[in-house]
C-alpha cells in the first residue's frame, strides 16, 4: 500500500511539474506553469526583458508562474499614449485564464496519479499484499486527497499586493515612464526614428555619391542596442542593403531569454558582422553564428561547431578582423556581470600585440571598448600605419570621430538609446555610416554621425571628412 501511495504522489508531482498551457488575453498571450518545491508564490514574468514581480499569495510550496509571451501591439501603443486599459476587465480575463488552467491541471494530475497508482497496484498484487480492491481504493483515495490539497492550496488567495520585483535586464516601469513622458506614443517614436534617422542618413550619404569620378561604398556602424526593440525598424531601414558592423552589447545579459533578438538582427545587415561586448555572452555569439551572422574574435572567425576560421575575413571587399570583449559573460557563470569593466594594462597590451601583426593585412578592426584599444590607437597616431586602417568601437554610448594619417577611429554611439532602462536619462539614438573608396586599395573618405532624441524627435546629422 505504501508503494501505491508513493506511485500516486510521484505521478501527481510529474503532472504538476510538466504541464503548462497558454491562454489568450485581450492584451496578449500568457503561459501558465507550476514549479513544485519552491516557496509559495505567484510569479508574473516577462522573459523578453527579464523582469518580473512575485506575490506571496500561494499556500502550496510551489510557484505558480505567469509568463507574458506576447503583448498586443495596439494595446501597448494605447498604453504608451497614456490610454490605460480597462484594468478590471484584464484582471477578470487573467483570473478566468488561471482558473481554466488550474481545472485542466487538476484533471491531468488526477489522470497521471491514478494511472500510476493502479498500475503499481496491479504490479504488487498477490505475494501477501492486500486484496486488489483495497489497493485500488488506496490509489483512488490518495489521488483524490492529492488533487483536493492542490486545488485548495495552489490557487492564489487573498489580496494580490506588495510585490517583490526582480530583474536582470532593463526595468520595465522605467521604460513605461519614459515612453509616457515622450511627446507621442510608441508608434510616433518609431516613426520619428524611421523617418528622421533614416532620411538624414541617406541624405548625407547621397551627397557623397555626387563626387565626380569616385565609386564610393558605405558600411553602417551600430552598437549598444541593449535589447531596445523600438530601434530595430529604424536600424533596418537605415542599413538597407548595406553591411552592418555591430560593435557589441546587442543584449543586456546575453541570457537565453534574449536569443530571439538574434534571429531578427542578423537579417538586417547584408552581411551582419559582430564582435561581442560586456553585455553579450559566449552562448549568444554561438547562437548568432548558427543564425548566419559573422562573429569575429581575436582567435579568428567563430564557426558553427565552435572552432575558429581565418583571423581576417573578407566583407564586401573589405579585410576585417575583430576582437571579442574580455568581459564577455559566460553561460557557465550564469551570465553574471562583473560590474563596470575597466581594461587592465595587461589587457590593453594584449590587444596591441594582437593588432601589430595585422597591420597592412586588414582594413577594418572592430572592438567593443575603445579603452581596450587606447594604447594601440595611441601608437598608431604616433607611428601611422602604411595603409589606411579604420577602428570601429562602441561601449561609451557617445559618438566620436578621430582622423589622423592613415588611421580613423569611429564610434556610432548607442543605437538603442542605452536600452529601455535608460530612455528617461535622455540618451540619444545614434549610428554612424563610414564612406570609403576601393579603387587602388581601401581609402576611407568620410563618416556620417546621425543621432535622434527619442523624447522630442529632434535629430542631428553631421558629415566629417577624413583628414580634414
Amino acid at each position: 500500500m505504501a508503494l501505491v501511495v508513493i506511485a500516486v504522489l510521484g505521478g501527481g508531482l510529474l503532472a504538476l511539474a510538466t504541464y503548462s498551457a497558454e491562454r489568450e488575453l485581450s492584451v496578449g498571450r500568457i503561459e501558465l506553469s507550476v514549479q513544485p518545491f519552491h516557496g509559495g508564490a505567484l510569479d508574473v514574468y516577462v522573459p523578453l526583458v527579464d523582469w518580473g514581480a512575485r506575490f506571496e499569495a500561494v499556500r502550496l510550496p510551489a510557484r505558480l508562474s505567469v509568463d507574458v509571451r506576447t503583448v498586443d501591439r495596439e494595446a501597448a501603443e494605447r498604453l504608451a499614449a497614456g490610454q490605460l486599459p480597462d484594468v478590471r476587465a484584464v484582471r477578470h480575463e487573467a483570473r478566468d485564464a488561471m482558473a481554466s488552467y488550474l481545472r485542466v491541471l487538476l484533471l491531468v494530475m488526477f489522470a497521471f496519479a491514478v494511472t500510476a497508482g493502479l498500475v503499481t497496484a496491479l504490479a504488487v498484487r498477490g505475494h501477501g499484499a492486500p486484496r486488489l480492491r483495497w489497493l485500488f481504493a488506496t490509489a483512488i483515495g490518495t489521488t483524490l486527497a492529492l488533487c483536493l490539497a492542490v486545488g485548495l492550496l495552489l490557487p492564489p488567495r487573498g489580496e494580490i499586493a506588495d510585490p517583490e520585483y526582480y530583474a536582470n535586464g532593463p526595468d520595465i516601469p522605467v521604460a513605461l515612464r519614459a515612453v509616457e513622458q515622450a511627446q507621442g506614443s510608441a508608434r510616433a517614436i518609431s516613426e520619428e526614428l524611421n523617418e528622421q534617422l533614416v532620411g538624414l542618413a541617406r541624405l548625407v550619404a547621397a551627397s557623397s555619391r555626387r563626387e565626380a569620378g569616385r565609386d564610393l561604398h558605405h558600411l553602417v556602424l551600430a552598437s549598444d542596442l541593449h535589447n531596445n526593440l523600438l530601434a530595430l525598424p529604424a536600424l533596418d531601414r537605415a542599413v538597407g542593403s548595406r553591411p552592418l558592423f555591430f560593435a557589441g552589447d546587442l543584449t543586456s545579459s546575453g541570457s537565453p531569454f534574449e536569443f530571439t533578438l538574434v534571429e531578427r538582427i542578423v537579417r538586417i545587415g547584408h552581411p551582419f558582422v559582430f564582435v561581442s561586448g560586456n553585455h553579450d555572452s559566449d552562448a549568444l555569439v554561438r547562437r548568432m553564428v548558427l543564425a548566419g551572422g559573422i562573429v569575429l574574435t581575436e582567435r579568428g572567425r567563430l564557426r558553427p561547431d565552435g572552432s575558429y576560421g581565418p583571423e581576417v575575413v573578407k566583407v564586401r571587399g573589405l579585410r576585417v578582423a575583430g576582437y571579442s570583449d574580455p568581459f564577455e559573460r559566460r553561460a557557465r557563470e550564469h551570465f553574471r556581470s562583473v560590474g563596470e569593466p575597466q581594461p587592465t594594462p595587461e589587457q590593453e597590451e594584449e590587444f596591441r600585440d594582437w593588432l601589430r601583426p595585422l597591420l597592412g593585412r586588414v582594413d577594418v578592426v572592430m572592438v567593443h571598448s575603445p579603452m581596450l584599444a587606447e594604447e594601440a590607437a595611441e601608437e598608431l597616431r604616433r607611428v601611422p600605419p602604411r595603409r589606411p586602417l579604420v577602428l570601429l568601437t562602441g561601449h561609451t554610448h557617445m559618438q566620436s570621430f578621430r582622423s589622423s594619417t592613415n588611421f580613423v577611429e569611429l564610434n556610432g554611439g548607442t543605437v538603442g538609446g542605452g536600452g529601455t532602462g535608460n530612455l528617461e536619462k535622455g540618451q540619444p539614438f545614434g549610428l554612424a555610416v563610414l564612406i570609403y573608396a576601393r579603387e587602388g586599395g581601401f581609402e576611407p573618405t568620410a563618416a556620417d554621425l546621425v543621432q535622434i532624441d527619442a523624447h522630442n524627435g529632434s535629430a542631428l546629422a553631421e558629415r566629417l571628412r577624413v583628414g580634414r
